[in-house]
């Protein structure tokens, strides 16, 4: 076996969940069919340094599992009598787009069951706390806007709020943190939020050299690239070379910045042929700001978010290599 074809295997068992039950499990050939999508001379080099990314960044099914079941036994959340503090939980089921949260809250209790003999639904009757589900924080609108518009309607006038998150990205929750504090607080309820997660990943603005994300060096010698840059208005925030983040989620500088410099480029050309990507989907990934792109390489096997970059799931004329579902 050729190193490419070891490659586009091991890519393929990686991710081998995907979206399991409504898409076909990804082969060898449909990631092979992606990647010859990018320059030759790359493509080998981008399925190494993605094997090594997505061994730490692509969330199975399992891992999510896992941590559900470290989570419902976990002393620091649950106490001595995980059982009798879960009975007390209120589960919200608040969110206002999407189906992750309906979808986590299934997985968290058939776990929940399986460790105290009851479901989600037959907790919380008389509330201790209260708990939000999701499965990953990117720039924390969901969660804000969630949590937000149920302490202005129907939050009691004191709660403890746990939200469980398989991982969050530190600027999102920052800002979604904060703005849930305002909001009790000009509704005159004391709400105290706790946060727990899997994996907590840098992407602050003031954190660029040591981030986890994918933030360029440089912008590409490339016209089409360079215009869509000048056309944001703003100077780009550039990373320095050296550092491959705290997670280690890269393998080398050299294997983080083929990424970078490729994904930019190849995105800029998808904004240009796809015609129903919005203003803010980024060549990096979808975000409000006027930057290059979220640059989040979180997957999980329910979906992939519209905060990676475009080329892992743009859709027609683009082929994809995780087809996403949008809300």
């Amino acid at each position: 076996m050729s190193e490419r074809d070891r490659l586009l295997q091991s890519l393929a068992t990686i991710t081998a969940d995907y979206r399991s039950g409504e898409l076909l499990a990804p082969t060898p050939l449909h990631i092979d069919r992606w990647i010859q999508q990018f320059p030759g001379p790359v493509q080998q080099p981008m399925l190494a340094e993605l094997e090594h990314v997505f061994s730490k960044t692509y969330f199975t099914k399992a891992n999510i599992l896992r941590f559900l079941r470290s989570l419902v036994s976990n002393a620091k959340l649950a106490g001595d009598d995980p059982c009798a503090f879960w009975r007390g939980v209120k589960f919200l089921k608040i969110q206002g787009g999407g189906n992750s949260q309906k979808e986590m809250l299934q997985l968290f209790s058939e776990v929940l069951h399986n460790h105290c003999g009851f479901s989600v639904d037959e907790c919380g009757e008389n509330p201790a706390a209260y708990l939000y589900l999701d499965d990953v924080v990117f720039s924390g609108g969901r969660i804000r806007a969630d949590l937000m518009g149920w302490i202005n309607q129907t939050a009691p006038a004191a709660a403890m709020v746990h939200v469980v998150t398989i991982g969050e990205h530190r600027s999102g929750t920052w800002y979604a943190n904060k703005q849930i504090k305002e909001a009790a607080t000009a509704a005159n309820k004391n709400i105290q939020i706790k946060w727990w997660r899997a994996v907590e990943i840098e992407d602050r603005k003031s954190h660029t050299n040591v981030s986890d994300v994918l933030r360029p060096t440089a912008i590409p010698n490339d016209a089409a690239t360079q215009a869509y840059v000048q056309g944001l208005g703003y100077p780009p925030v550039l990373r320095t070379a050296g550092n491959v983040g705290g997670k280690q989620f890269f393998s080398s500088e050299q294997g983080r910045s083929l990424l970078e410099q490729e994904f930019l480029k190849i995105g800029v050309h998808i904004r240009s042929v796809c015609p129903n990507l919005g203003i803010y989907q980024r060549p990096l990934g979808n975000v409000v700001l006027k930057t290059t792109g979220f640059g989040s390489m979180i997957v999980t096997f329910r979906n992939c978010p519209n905060n990676a970059p475009l080329a892992l799931w743009a859709g027609d004329p683009w082929y994809p290599l995780f087809r996403r579902k949008t809300n």
